[in-house]
């Protein structure tokens, strides 16, 4: 599985709004970095959120490097546009591109694929150039994953010769081998994530010949209480027993606790039944996830890091999660 994920040169990590795709996406990146490879993570939205995750300035469409052999960037469709006329058409650098760019946006919004292929075009154009060990790609939500992965399809039907279509078929060799690039979806165990999920994948297989290298469940609720644990809070919370569990806890506890209320018990035996319910709700929407992906996708689980904060530190204990799934 470690060779299959981290040892490609191009990763693209989806998945529905909200389920926590940019700090996966900042996760494997650092995982990557810390086991000496050269990486890259992009941002395709703008939103400015990878830069939380490692906890430095905001990005721009200059890699820079946030961390030894860890370099960040957002992609940007005028950045992207100006790049390619330079290094493709052989246009100069131009200091302003307003005219060209609202000319390229009446395309764009005209043909499909066309703005796109700017940024699948600039991240296959770091693995051709060899910049990079590994490139991973905060890309677009679930929603428009499929559209970005098969831009170049939909470039070679609209145009058929010129330099653009030229630029087509070393970006689908780059796309479509698996043992360079894969997506990666992100999803919460819960009911909408995992039912986009299974249907993000089949739309992959079927509309894209790009491969889905892993899926990843985060947020996983940790199994805190075991069977037999279960039985005993049960029969505790009796009310002729809460009573017989504060003093057993206020002969052995001091200070606060030694003044322990019954009520106070029972409240803590509810928020264990609580925490028990959840776990058995998220653990049945896994269970519908490895069906309905199949046994050839590899699922790797991620816990619950009960934190507000989404920051350097937050990043490194996703990054040991995923390590450890991966077997590192």
């Amino acid at each position: 599985m470690a060779v299959d994920l981290l040892d490609r040169r191009l990763l693209f990590v989806t998945g529905k709004g909200g389920v926590g795709k940019t700090a996966i996406s900042a996760a494997l990146a650092s995982l990557a970095a810390g086991r000496g490879k050269r990486t890259l993570v992009c941002e395709v939205d703008a939103k400015g959120d990878l830069a939380r995750f490692f906890e430095t300035g905001p990005t721009t469409f200059e890699p820079r490097e946030v961390q030894p052999g860890l370099s960040v960037m957002t992609l940007t469709t005028e950045e992207s546009l100006r790049e390619y006329l330079r290094l493709h058409v052989r246009l100069p650098l131009l200091a302003r591109i307003g005219p060209l760019a609202r000319s390229f946006d009446f395309v764009a919004n005209a043909a499909p694929g066309v703005r796109e292929i700017l940024t699948v075009g600039k991240v296959t154009w770091e693995v051709r150039e060899d910049h990079y060990d590994l490139v991973v790609v905060d890309a677009s939500a679930s929603g428009h994953v499929v559209s970005q992965l098969g831009a170049p399809e939909a470039i070679e039907e609209l145009v058929k010769v010129g330099v653009v279509r030229e630029q087509t078929g070393w970006m689908q060799d780059i796309l479509h081998d698996p043992e360079r690039t894969g997506v990666v979806i992100v999803a919460t165990p819960e009911e909408m994530p995992v039912t986009e999920t299974i249907e993000l994948a089949e739309r992959l297989r079927s509309e894209t010949s790009v491969d889905l290298a892993a899926v990843v469940a985060n947020r996983v609720l940790p199994e805190l209480f075991g069977h037999r644990e279960r039985e005993r809070f049960e029969a505790w919370r009796e009310p002729d027993r809460l009573a017989e569990v504060a003093e057993a806890i206020a002969g052995v506890a001091t200070g606060p606790a030694g003044g322990i209320r019954p009520e106070v018990v029972g409240a803590v035996f509810d928020a264990a039944e609580l925490a028990v319910e959840l776990r058995r709700g998220r653990a049945g929407h896994l269970t519908t996830l490895r069906e309905g992906l199949g046994s050839g996708v590899p699922l790797l689980l991620v816990p619950e890091l009960f934190t507000r904060t989404h920051g350097a530190r937050a990043t490194a204990r996703v990054a040991d999660a995923l390590g450890d799934e991966l077997g590192f």
